[in-house]
């Protein structure tokens, strides 16, 4: 009892609060009575109250160890904030001079100090280790804790040091907190620091006021968001961009629609972040576009939508980020764009990185787009991954939720997928399993001599799609868990075993389209249905009427519908309604040779339509060229026309032949002519070129996987390359 009274009395004192949230007391209890513990608690849950209350109760100094210098500098500020002495908290880092350093050494040592913050770097100097040996030290905080493990979102290898750098100044009880961890994350927490005595408070992962969303990435993507944001008033928000480049060049797009935006990532001078990070903080700025370095130990309440522009590495790192909309309680928006590109392309970030985590970062990849494609709640998916089982049928507040799929039943299914698991003596990942239940004869099949169990193949009757929504499914109401030690790796739990000796109902959601299929943009009705699920406001009848007038210009010029223009372009046509030729040129897709060419009779047609209909246009969204991106193209332009050949070009540029391909083809899709015979001529055969530009006559499509079905002889740089011929002759 007096316990309990002496930590509401510092309660009072030292913070101003009357009560403690959720578990707060009970960890302080555990930590003043001198036991290692471990703190899962979301963000906006109060987990620093947790260290620096019993801190101040304490007798000696407690080392914080923590990630961010930036963090620290907040936490020391706030700390000497409700004390009368500066001496109370300091931090210990690469960013103090000597004489400080010297300082801080001398606080502690009086016993002013009862809080030091260290980096983990700082905490392996020698000269460090044997200063803290002589301090009356009350207790260790390992604060951001999944930073030790290398399944967790933003592993640190210095990490792994602590523990015995911890033994080498002297034992002392240690309390671990983080806002996100796995039952897997927060097991190698524990291992590593050697505490898996300890005693473990969870607080639910459930933010009940955030509303999840996936849409899918199409290349109407910044219209998209930007139309967003400007419905979205003053409200505070966020767009993460997975790189740097990324972030500079969508927050100039942003400021070139009249959206008050600024940059946050690590490369730019510490000095301009900062000050980006207060403008938004001050509300000088209404979105911040950033890097996943923005938001550790942010605390803005009222950041009302978080974006995410690519998808993140891992889920983790998704609920860390989305964690910092509505932390006042109120409204928070998490809409997420997804495409299998971008996936692939972070697979091929791992190219290179040691085996071990290149297998890490690909379940984690896997989690993210089970995630991400599952028609399954959203609520339930994320704190499954955690760990916590949500058992509300409708969450009512994600896109899954509000446009629920139809259930159909699958016991059989699941008997299968468990007796596979069983054969294979539950010892591998959902992958392998697929395979199997398939009958594909992978290597690693053939190796284990899988291929001959009774078992293999016996789900080939079924897509691939089918059985990792089975898996999924299974998973998330408990027939499967995934081992501890060797994450990924298939188990039967209870539950799935009692389901074999005697089935129940079990039902998976129906799909209409494979995962990873985009709608035909096409055809008139899928693109009414893609403008729902994407939520763009493609307008089906006019876009129906643009195809109809194509069809009847490409006829009349004798050239395929597609020169005229891409179905991508008809989309946004659709979607934004210009109306002049200038504003046509802002479409993807259409440059000034197009407007000129092609422009006048689709101007006059959607503005016949929009008059007839009484459409309000958005005509303010004028999602403008980044000027750099121009810069590129220009100087492509001269050097073609100086006649420097490609390959010499891309690798002057510093992008790989692939990609000055995607560039010149942009250029000549939107209206520019240009002249490649120079170089055509040089690297290929007359006869080849010849076959490949008649194909491009003939053809309703200029679809590279198409062309490279009908021309299996040529490579797909030559297809592409003639390709650009083509549209260079026939369209400009």
């Amino acid at each position: 009892m007096e316990g309990q009274e002496i930590l509401h009395k510092g309660l009072k004192e030292y913070f101003g609060f009357d009560t403690f949230k959720g578990n707060q007391e009970a960890i302080m209890r555990s930590i003043l009575s001198e036991k290692n513990t471990f703190v899962l608690m979301p963000t906006g849950g109060g987990k620093s109250l947790c260290y620096q209350l019993p801190a101040l109760l304490s007798e000696g100094t407690a080392i914080v160890i923590s990630p961010l210098i930036a963090l620290m500098k907040n936490q020391v500020d706030s700390m000497r904030n409700f004390s009368q002495e500066d001496g109370i908290a300091h931090f210990l880092n690469s960013s103090l001079n000597r004489q400080e350093v010297e300082e801080v050494k001398r606080d502690i040592m009086a016993g002013k100090t009862k809080l030091l913050y260290v980096a983990p770097e700082s905490l392996t100097k020698l000269e460090n280790i044997e200063f803290l040996r002589n301090v009356k030290i009350s207790f260790y905080a390992v604060d951001e804790a999944h930073c030790i493990s290398e399944w967790g979102h933003d592993f640190r290898p210095e990490y792994r040091r602590i523990r015995p750098i911890i033994k080498e100044i002297g034992l002392r009880p240690v309390i671990a907190l983080t806002a996100t961890a796995t039952p897997k994350v927060q097991h190698d927490i524990q291992k590593t620091l050697g505490m898996l005595d300890a005693e473990v408070f969870k607080s639910s992962f459930n933010r009940p006021n955030l509303y999840y969303e996936v849409r899918r990435k199409t290349e109407t993507i910044d219209r998209e968001i930007i139309k967003y944001i400007l419905s979205q008033g003053d409200k505070s928000g966020i767009v993460y961009c997975l790189s740097r480049k990324k972030v500079d060049d969508f927050s100039q797009i942003l400021q070139a629609n009249n959206i008050l935006a600024l940059p946050y990532h690590a490369g730019m001078d510490a000095a301009t972040r900062s000050a980006n990070q207060d403008a938004f903080l001050m509300e000088k700025v209404n979105v911040i576009v950033a890097t996943i370095a923005f938001g550790m130990g942010i605390d803005k309440p009222d950041v009302r939508y978080v974006i995410h522009y690519d998808i993140p590495k891992s889920l983790e790192g998704y609920y860390q980020e989305t964690g910092r909309a509505g932390r006042d309680g109120g409204e928070g928006k998490c809409i997420a764009f997804y495409s299998e590109k971008d996936l692939q392309k972070l697979e091929r970030f791992m190219h290179g990185k040691p085996v071990s985590e290149q297998e890490i970062g690909r379940q984690l990849l896997m989690e993210t787009a089970a995630y991400a494609e599952s028609p399954v709640c959203r609520r339930k998916v994320l704190l499954h991954y955690f760990g916590e089982d949500y058992n509300i049928e409708n969450c009512e507040h994600c896109d899954n939720c509000l446009n629920p799929k139809i259930k159909v039943e699958a016991k059989e299914l699941l008997i299968t997928v468990l007796e596979a698991i069983i054969a294979l003596k539950e010892k591998q990942k959902a992958d392998y399993v697929v395979n199997f239940l398939l009958g594909k004869e992978t290597s690693e099949i053939e190796t284990f001599s899988h291929n001959e169990l009774e078992e293999f193949g016996s789900g080939s009757d079924e897509s691939e799609h089918i059985w990792n929504a089975v898996i999924r499914q299974a998973s998330l109401d408990n027939y499967l868990k995934k081992d501890i030690e060797n994450y990924g790796i298939l188990k039967v739990t209870k539950k799935g075993k009692d389901f074999l000796k005697k089935p129940v109902s079990f039902k998976i959601v129906k799909e209409e389209e494979e995962e990873g299929d985009l709608p035909d943009l096409e055809s008139e009705s899928s693109l009414a249905s893609a403008g729902g699920s994407t939520g763009g406001a493609a307008d089906p009848v006019l876009f129906s009427m643009m195809k109809d007038l194509r069809k009847k210009l490409s006829k009349k010029l004798n050239v395929p519908p597609y020169v005229i223009f891409q179905p991508a372009s008809l989309e946004a046509m659709a979607t934004s309604y210009p109306i002049t030729l200038e504003e046509l040129q802002n479409i993807p897709g259409v440059g000034a040779g197009k407007a000129k060419r092609y422009g006048q009779e689709f101007v006059d047609l959607i503005k016949k339509h929009v008059e007839e209909n009484d459409i309000t246009r958005p005509e303010d969204l004028r999602v403008k060229t980044v000027a750099n991106k121009s810069k590129l193209k220009v100087s492509i332009v001269q050097a073609i026309d100086r006649k420097v050949a490609l390959d010499d070009l891309a690798e002057s540029k510093g992008i790989d032949f692939n990609d000055m391909l995607t560039e010149v083809e942009a250029i000549v899709y939107s209206g520019t002519k240009i002249n490649i015979d120079y170089f055509l001529d040089e690297v290929m055969d007359e006869d080849v070129l010849e076959d490949i530009y008649d194909y491009f006559q003939e053809a309703e499509t200029d679809d590279l996987q198409k062309a490279q079905e009908e021309l299996a002889d040529y490579t797909s740089d030559e297809i592409r390359l003639v390709r650009i011929k083509f549209l260079s002759d026939m369209a400009n």
